[in-house]
């Protein structure tokens, strides 16, 4: 059996950062296996996601550079994943720089570049600003706009 690539993560508002990831990880394997973390897990790492658990396992099993997506509800599961499915090269972002490296004694562990200009951080923080004010102050405008444009023709 060929190489096997594992790789964890949220895939929250999914984006090109995220697409690129998996392409590149894709690449240094056979078969890559996506573990992507339950709310409930991401709820323990202190995170909140935007989009549901069940809605990010469908996108990111319909990538094609992946071959399977499981849940990942808990830290130990690395190591156990790694066993089940005799894993080679477990590969993220260097955001987690280091914090993986104990998984050296068992598979070969990558820290990939992330995609520069794109964060979900970034993205969740711009959005946040769009509060139910700023949100009616765009539809006034915009009508006003339309008011406007449908004055002048």
């Amino acid at each position: 059996m060929g190489k096997t690539v594992l790789t964890y993560g949220t895939f929250d508002l999914f984006h090109i950062g995220h697409l690129n990831i998996l392409k590149r990880l894709s690449a240094l394997g056979d078969r890559l296996i996506v573990g992507v973390s339950t709310d409930e897990f991401n709820a323990i790492k202190g995170k909140k996601p935007v989009v549901p658990f069940e809605q990010r396992i469908e996108i990111v099993r319909s990538i094609r550079y992946v071959d399977e997506a499981i849940p990942e509800d808990r830290w130990e599961q690395k190591r156990e994943d790694i066993e089940k499915y005799s894993v080679d090269v477990f590969g993220i972002g260097e955001d987690w720089k280091g914090k993986f490296d104990d998984l050296g004694d068992r598979v070969e562990v990558v820290y990939l570049p992330r995609t520069s200009g794109i964060s979900t951080t970034e993205m969740k923080r711009v959005l946040s600003a769009f509060d139910e004010r700023h949100v009616e102050e765009l539809k006034r405008t915009l009508d006003s706009i339309s008011q406007i444009v449908k004055e002048l023709s």
